[in-house]
């Protein structure tokens, strides 16, 4: 059986998608997905990048992409009443719920469509009361421990090489993306390209820095 981490955030609507798709794209195959939020904008400080959603014209494809993938998989999607916002109360609700950092998939499944279903604004704190009653958290959510426990997974997926989310993580390969997922199964069948082709592009040499 292969385990999968899978770092997430619920800010991202791919990582909203790739989860939804998740069960159908690892059918069949004995695997264990464990699941860990991050803090994407922690992730992007660290790159020294913007977000899809910070950049004038990708913020716009990015949400008819979305809308046109979550169609296209047949997953109800509506865009929240603003984007970007601020998780942090979402991410630490979910790890709240959580002894070890990784909450369960029901935990983030509420989550996540408590931001991509409903057209509501994903931060509003006045629906957060009810979240809170919905999941039953184990800790407060403002608990250092739970705070530590974002940074630590966030500082996890960074030294295992993710640079954004969704991010899924088998053995030594790191898969990023909803459409990563064809390739991630590809590699959990033991599909003989990653035998060679994988390692190959560490050989391409970097023509011009800028």
């Amino acid at each position: 059986m292969k385990t999968i981490t899978c770092y997430l955030d619920f800010i991202s609507p791919y990582a909203y998608l790739a989860f939804e798709a998740l069960p159908s794209a690892l059918m069949g195959v004995s695997h264990h997905v464990v699941y860990k939020p991050v803090l994407f904008a922690g992730m992007l400080k660290h790159h020294g990048q913007l977000g899809p959603a910070e950049i004038a014209g990708k913020r716009e494809w990015t949400y008819r992409q979305v809308l046109w993938q979550a169609r296209q998989l047949g997953v109800r999607f509506d865009m929240p009443a603003a984007h970007p916002f601020n998780p942090l109360a979402l991410l630490r609700l979910a790890l709240a719920c959580s002894t070890d950092g990784a909450p369960n998939r029901w935990v983030c499944e509420t989550v996540f469509r408590h931001v991509w279903q409903g057209g509501m604004a994903a931060d509003d704190a006045s629906r957060l009361p009810a979240l809170v009653q919905q999941l039953n958290p184990a800790r407060a959510m403002d608990a250092p421990e739970v705070k530590a426990q974002l940074k630590a997974n966030t500082d996890e997926a960074l030294a295992r090489g993710a640079f954004g989310v969704p991010t899924f993580c088998v053995d030594d390969k790191l898969f990023w993306g909803l459409d990563a997922l064809p390739m991630m199964r590809a590699y959990l069948d033991e599909d003989p390209w990653f035998d060679n082709a994988w390692g190959s592009v560490a050989n391409v040499q970097a023509g011009v820095k800028r």
